[in-house]
């Protein structure tokens, strides 16, 4: 599993890699790719991750 500052070099995830892994962190790992567009400042974010991201 990626880092806060791992997923933050991601450019479509920067500034939400720590976002992202504090609610990975408090809910488990993530089952589907659209699970994204529940971390606070990703809504509408999670299609355009597609090819970029592995869940």
């Amino acid at each position: 599993m990626a880092t806060a500052e791992e997923l933050d070099t991601i450019p479509q995830l920067k500034g939400h890699g720590f976002e992202i892994f504090r609610y990975r962190d408090d809910r488990g790992a993530f089952k589907a790719l659209r699970q994204l567009e529940e971390v606070p400042g990703m809504a509408g974010n999670a299609e355009g991750l597609k090819g970029v991201l592995t869940i």
